[in-house]
Order: structure tokens, then C-alpha cells, then sequence
């Protein structure tokens, strides 16, 4: 079973609260390490100012100093100091003298010796549980018996340090895990609040019905971010609504269509049977009958020609197909009509060839000149115009007739579509062939449209050319 997405929610709440979380601990860990280098940096100046004072009383050491006052004079050297301790031997491990209380000597022999006591160069041990930083260092001086070099280890206990720094972590710890649980919550009301336009939105899309298809939403009632989806769920309700009124115009149309010649059938019946009859009545009766059937027969034919092309299950078969030729077929074929109403059929251009189903580009210009030849007056000509732009081929299909208003020729492709009373069937076809004939060009990669003017209307099939 597949898994269902997370929430936008979830996902902005889990995202946001991991983003302040890491914020959080980052910024701890900068309070911390601050917190810490100041600890260190205060001991590094206790431990200079202890060196300071040791070296400074050693600088001032009288010549040939008696034991017992070299002790006093290093006892009282650091006075004020008395977290520090400090032991200074000579260079051959000759210890002078030793703090009170302290133990260096295992610092002293394993620390290595330096030149300055800086943040870097300080060290930490620890020594029976306490924990301790210092470092050692050489210096000369004059004066001592044994030797003139020395050797001071200096420490510095920073036990109070740890436990601040212990406590302030455990401290650092609920503060952060308090912020981060509190973080969340507001996030997830701020997601909550912030999707309430989308809630509202789903409200008023879930009150739609099919009956209230023109209900729109209002794109300056929402957020900027859900501008375009409100746009955009207007745009599909605009074509929804065109569709369902299309599609109940469809219905109304085809059930009228369908109700004259099942009407004519009936009543012919009826008085076919109010009365005898001899043969040759039946018989013309039955011939009556046979044109509504055929008439129905070719509805339902166009009807399920238009289902294929809506599904997209017209396979034209390809062939070249040359343009010119085929309207001279159709113009042999309409000839004798065209001569009984007067009017003439003329081509113009050059010789034009495309790829396509030749049955059904023979269906859609046959469709294009019967109705260029019904509504056209006596004595005018119908003509067509073959053509090549780029890699396009032309055919404009031009009658001298009645105008057609623009209102109505953005319609005149739709299904049972009739533009006005000059334009209405006579009994001759169920208003599907433009239809058919935009299908047909659209399956073969082409388009179609159609422009009327007081002087005449045209009809115009742009399709890909091929070499004739």
C-alpha cells in the first residue's frame, strides 16, 4: 500500500522546529566555548601575575640569601593569590622551593617547558580529584647557589570553573530543549493559522455542485501565495461550465434532432394504417420511411465519427494526398448540383500536397464545399485557393453569401450549432459536419478557422505539406 505524503503541515513544523533546534544548540555552544575561553583567559592572568611576582622577587633576591629567608621572601611573593600554587627548582631538579600543599613535581618533570603562559600553551592535569592549569617555564637568574637556571611550575585550580560550566550545560540543556519544544508548538500554531485561507478555500470549493458552476472564487480575498490557485481553479471552473452548458445544449439538440424524424416515422405510419392501401402507396409509404432512417443512420454515424476524435481514437491512415486533385474530384462529383443552382466552382493557386487519410480530407472538403456551394447565391462562384507558407500547406474554401455574425463564428465548429436563421438547415444535415470537418483537420496535426465579411465567407485549413 502506498504511503501517504505528510502534511504541509507536519513538514513545515518538523523543518522549521529542526531549523530553530540546530539555531539553538549552535548558539549554546557559543555561549559555552565564550563562557569557557573567559575562564581560561582569567587563569592564564592569574597565572602570569603569579609568574610576575616569582620572578620579580627572584630578581631582587640579595646575594647569599639564608634558607629560611629565600622561603619567607617566595611565601610572601604571591601573597593575594591563594587559589595559585607554584614550585621553582633548579636545573638539575634541585627543588627551591614549593608552595604549601602543592604537588607539581609530576607536572613539572612532564609538562614541556615554554616561553610565554598564553591561552595555547596552558596545560591541565589532575591530582587526587582536583583539576588543575598551568604550565612551566625556564628563566635565568643570578645570585642562587647551584645554578642560575630555574625552573617555575605554576598551577592553578580551576575545580569551581568545571562545576560552573557543568551546571551551566545541564542549565544550557532544559533552556534549549524548553525553547525547542515551545518553538514547535508556535510553529505548528503558525502553520495551523497560516493554512486557514486554504481551509477556506476547500470550504467554499467542497460547496460546489454541478448547478453551481458559476460560482467563483475571489483572488483578492486570499493570500498573494494562493492568487494563481484561485486563479487557475476559476479558469477550470470557467471551462467546466463551458463544457456542462455544451454539453447540455448537446443533449437538447440531439434529442430534438432525433424526435423529427422519429415524429415523421410515426405519424407516416399512422396514417399508413388509418386506411388501406394499395401497393405503390405502401410503397412510397416505405421510401418515406427509408430517408428518416437514413437521415438517423447518418446522425448516429457523425455522432460516434466525433466520440472517436473527442477519445482520440481516429487513426488516420497516411498517404500523400494531392490537394488540387482531390478538389477536382469533389468539384465532378458537386458539378451537376452546383450547375442546378448556378453557381460556379473555380480553384486558384499551385498544386499542394499533404500526408493524411485521403477518406476522411475527402470527408472534410466535401463537408467545407456543400456548404460553400448551399449558400451561395445564383450566379456567384465558389472559390478555392490552394497555397504554401513556410512549411505549411493552404486551402481557402471563399463563397460570396450571407455575413455571419462574429458572436456567432467563434461557434460555428461547435456540435448542432446554428448561427442565425440564413444559416439554419433546410432539412439537410443534423448540424455536425463543421464539427467533423474540425476533428478530421486537427487529427492530421492541422487547424482550421473562419472569417466572414459582407463580401464573402472563408474558410481556411492550414496542414503540414509534403513534396508533391
Amino acid at each position: 500500500m502506498k504511503r501517504r505524503p505528510a502534511s504541509l503541515a507536519v513538514r513545515l513544523t518538523v523543518s522549521i522546529g529542526a531549523v530553530i533546534t540546530v539555531v539553538l544548540l549552535t548558539f549554546g555552544w557559543i555561549v559555552e566555548r565564550s563562557i569557557n575561553d573567559h575562564f581560561v583567559q582569567q587563569d592564564v592572568d592569574e597565572l602570569n601575575a603569579v609568574v610576575q611576582a616569582l620572578k620579580y622577587t627572584l630578581a631582587t633576591l640579595p646575594p647569599n640569601i639564608a634558607p629560611g629567608e629565600l622561603n619567607e621572601r617566595f611565601a610572601n611573593a604571591v601573597s593575594g593569590h591563594h587559589n595559585a600554587e607554584y614550585r621553582i627548582s633548579s636545573d638539575a631538579g634541585f627543588q627551591i622551593y614549593a608552595s604549601p600543599g602543592s604537588n607539581l613535581d609530576r607536572f613539572a618533570r612532564i609538562a614541556r617547558p615554554v616561553e610565554n603562559i598564553t591561552i595555547e600553551t596552558v596545560g591541565i592535569w589532575k591530582d587526587h580529584g582536583a583539576t588543575f592549569r598551568g604550565a612551566v617555564l625556564r628563566t635565568a637568574v643570578d645570585g642562587l647557589p647551584g645554578s642560575n637556571k630555574l625552573t617555575i611550575a605554576v598551577a592553578t585550580g580551576i575545580n569551581f570553573h568545571l562545576h560552573y560550566l557543568e551546571s551551566f550545560r545541564d542549565y544550557l540543556r532544559i533552556i534549549t530543549i524548553a525553547a525547542c519544544l515551545i518553538a514547535i508548538l508556535a510553529t505548528w500554531l503558525a502553520v495551523h493559522q497560516g493554512h486557514a485561507p486554504i481551509r477556506r478555500i476547500s470550504r467554499e470549493i467542497r460547496k460546489i455542485r454541478s448547478d453551481q458552476l458559476h460560482i467563483r472564487l475571489e483572488p483578492h480575498a486570499v493570500p498573494a501565495e494562493l492568487v494563481e490557485l484561485a486563479t487557475s481553479f476559476n479558469g477550470m471552473l470557467e471551462r467546466l461550465e463551458d463544457v456542462f452548458r455544451r454539453l447540455s445544449h448537446f443533449s437538447a439538440d440531439i434529442a430534438h434532432e432525433l424526435r423529427t424524424p422519429i415524429t415523421n416515422l410515426k405519424t407516416q405510419t399512422e396514417v399508413a394504417l388509418s386506411q388501406s392501401r394499395n401497393v405503390e402507396q405502401y410503397r412510397e409509404i416505405l421510401y418515406s420511411n427509408l430517408e428518416e432512417y437514413e437521415r438517423m443512420a447518418k446522425m448516429v454515424s457523425d455522432m460516434l465519427f466525433l466520440a472517436q476524435a473527442d477519445n482520440n481514437l481516429l487513426k488516420p491512415e497516411l498517404v500523400k494526398i494531392d490537394l488540387e486533385a482531390e478538389m477536382r474530384i469533389l468539384f465532378d462529383y458537386f458539378g451537376a448540383w452546383a450547375e442546378e443552382r448556378e453557381v460556379g466552382l473555380e480553384i486558384v493557386g499551385r498544386q499542394v500536397c499533404i500526408l493524411g487519410d485521403r477518406l476522411m480530407i475527402r470527408r472534410a472538403l466535401s463537408n467545407l464545399l456543400s456548404n460553400a456551394i448551399r449558400y451561395t447565391a445564383a450566379g456567384d462562384t465558389v472559390t478555392v485557393i490552394l497555397g504554401t507558407t513556410a512549411n505549411n500547406a493552404r486551402v481557402r474554401i471563399q463563397n460570396p453569401g450571407p455575413i455571419i455574425p462574429a458572436e456567432h463564428i467563434v461557434h460555428i465548429f461547435e456540435r448542432f450549432y446554428r448561427p442565425d436563421a440564413s444559416r439554419q438547415r433546410s432539412g439537410e444535415g443534423a448540424g455536425l459536419g463543421l464539427a467533423i470537418v474540425k476533428s478530421i483537420i486537427e487529427a492530421h496535426g492541422g487547424q482550421i478557422s473562419a472569417n466572414s465579411t459582407a463580401q464573402q465567407t472563408t474558410f481556411e485549413i492550414v496542414s503540414p505539406a509534403t513534396a508533391c
